[in-house]
């Protein structure tokens, strides 16, 4: 449709496309003197109409020519950004659902800010009546004869803007590694700010998707709502919040003035992934703290609570249940029943190996040290954003570092010595020239193997 809108005047239908699509319409059900109306899901023909709006620029009304005269309008806030921006003379460079560069950034956010709910329903409503013109104005007014406006799928993206393609690529593969290992990718819950119960319906999972192109997606479900992230445009890594249900996956109603609501929540939801990914790529944990977790923490009436082991499989298991469920960013709270199936799993035990009374004292553990808090008068807990930050600091240490390295010297691969350097991934090549390093600080100080 590009091409249509290149010479269209403001309010200008640019093109229409008939199409046969589902819709729900009214039939009449009966014989005789006896009918009634009734709802119907039906295939109809439907028309969509292409429009330059004078005040949104590209958008799209779809409506069903058939009553109760269904209809679908889909607006872009960003071509409404470039308009208002055009009006008060702000250059900038738009690059589809982006801006590269604006000469005045601050204007640009308060902008953006500044989108109501009654902008979207004057240009809704303006479309709907010229599309639908069934009624007369008079009828319009007194028997308020017109389309209620609904949220039925909604974006929201975040887009951070790199100079050079290598840095975002680089930053891109760091991603990706870390959503393969810590969380658990194909179980993992993720920050769409509501508790997970067993009640929950739809996809509750993050995985990594179109592998074979140059950009793969890592996309994160929850209920008929997703994130997703992803390369754009070369210099572009967006984060992106979706969903087509607003009341089942946020709580919210659907009403389109629910829309400060809707845009708060889908901006904590894009804030709350950016920091749990920051932590995973970047954590730092001082040595004294990490020597004081490794020591056991006396309670005051005397008890003696052992420390946090780095090399402790019931402890590790924990703290994958407690990563791949990120209650932390989704504001919510679990119980040790809601923890002990992914633990057992993460462990590899059976329930008979591995009680859930067990889990409950390496919880404990972790309360102990002020990772986790339980919450008064109930039975739930909440893992802490610092708690959070150990557990991945725990996880990196023994995936990452202390387990490629033992296994690397205690049981290497034959066959890794055949494969050309040119052909070996850039982390194990740094994995070998560390175990090389280790060899020849061994031999320096003059130690040798029993």
């Amino acid at each position: 449709m590009e091409r249509y809108f290149r010479h269209a005047q403001p309010d200008q239908a640019v093109a229409i496309i008939k199409a046969r699509e589902p819709a729900t319409i009214m039939t009449a059900i009966g014989k005789d003197d006896r009918w009634h109306l009734e709802l119907k899901w039906r295939w109809v023909d439907q028309y969509n109409f292409y429009v330059q709006d004078s005040r949104w620029g590209q958008m799209f009304v779809r409506v069903c020519p058939y009553f109760p005269f269904s209809a679908r309008v889909c607006l872009n806030q960003h071509y409404w950004l470039a308009l208002r921006m055009q009006e008060r003379g702000i250059r900038f460079q738009q690059c589809a659902n982006a801006f590269l560069q604006c000469s005045d950034p601050e204007t640009l956010q308060k902008l953006a800010d500044s989108l109501t709910a009654d902008d979207l329903l004057t240009c809704a409503q303006k479309w709907l009546t010229r599309f639908t013109p069934f009624f007369t104005a008079e009828e319009r007014k007194h028997a308020g004869v017109q389309h209620r406006l609904f949220f039925a799928q909604v974006e929201f993206c975040d887009n951070l803007i790199f100079r050079r393609r290598a840095a975002v690529d680089a930053l891109e593969q760091r991603l990706l590694d870390a959503n393969r290992s810590i969380g658990q990718p194909n179980k993992l819950t993720l920050i769409f700010g509501r508790r997970i119960t067993r009640h929950h319906a739809g996809k509750l999972q993050t995985v990594i998707e179109d592998m074979n192109l140059p950009n793969p997606v890592i996309r994160s479900h929850y209920r008929k709502g997703f994130l997703k992230q992803y390369v754009r445009d070369r210099f572009l890594l967006r984060t992106e919040s979706a969903t087509n249900n607003i009341s089942t996956d946020y709580g919210i109603g659907k009403a389109v003035a629910n829309l400060p609501q809707l845009r708060q929540k889908l901006n904590g939801i894009i804030d709350r992934y950016l920091e749990v990914q920051q932590d995973i790529l970047e954590t730092f944990v001082d040595h004294e703290e990490l020597r004081q977790l490794t020591q056991p923490t006396l309670l005051p009436n005397g008890r003696r609570i052992p420390g946090l082991k780095l090399d402790q499989p019931r402890q590790l298991a924990l703290m994958h249940s407690l990563v791949r469920f990120c209650y932390l960013a989704a504001e919510g709270t679990f119980t040790t029943r809601d923890l002990y199936p992914q633990t057992l799993q993460a462990l590899r035990r059976t329930p008979e190996e591995y009680k859930l009374g067990s889990l409950r004292y390496d919880l404990w553990k972790l309360r102990a040290k002020g990772l986790v808090e339980k919450i008064p008068h109930s039975r739930r807990y909440r893992l802490l954003p610092h708690g959070y930050q150990i557990c991945l600091v725990f996880l990196k240490l023994y995936e990452k570092i202390y387990a490629p390295l033992t296994a690397g010297i205690l049981q290497p691969f034959v066959a890794d010595e055949s494969i050309p350097k040119e052909k070996i991934s850039d982390l194990d090549r740094r994995y070998t020239a560390v175990i090389q390093a280790l060899d020849d600080l061994v031999e320096a100080v003059g130690l040798k193997a029993a």
